[in-house]
């Protein structure tokens, strides 16, 4: 039997996944714990390299505090027909940039304050 190839499902439920834990704040080795494996069957988990088990990414979603349809939301509805998925929406996360900024507009208590920063990075990415 031959090795398996990558899998564009496995790939977007492990962007997702490696997304949550980053907003979560938590480490490959924090979440791995919880899980009880290491932090690199963790990170292959977050690579797609090594699929996640059903029972494993239900576990995953009670932790990160998401029903485990989150994971799978959509999915279908990218998928190309011939069968490969376009960029995913969870990309952006990848980068450390998006995720500071994320979080500091989450430490923004004014609701005001929070609309009129989001209205002007909207106004930025347009021009």
């Amino acid at each position: 039997m031959g090795r398996r190839s990558v899998d564009t499902r496995d790939v977007e439920i492990a962007k997702r996944i490696r997304a949550l834990r980053l907003e979560r704040g938590l480490t490959q080795v924090e979440l791995g714990n919880f899980l009880g494996v290491t932090f690199q069957q963790f990170q292959k988990y977050e690579r797609g390299v090594n699929r996640v088990s059903a029972g494993r990414l239900q576990r995953i979603a009670s932790v990160l505090d998401v029903p485990v349809t989150f994971f799978f939301t959509g999915a279908h509805e990218q998928e190309t027909q011939n069968g490969s998925s376009p960029d995913s929406e969870f990309d952006f996360f990848q980068r450390g940039d998006t995720l500071q900024m994320a979080r500091a507009y989450s430490r923004i208590k004014e609701r005001s304050i929070r609309r009129t920063l989001l209205k002007l990075a909207e106004g930025i990415a347009r021009n």
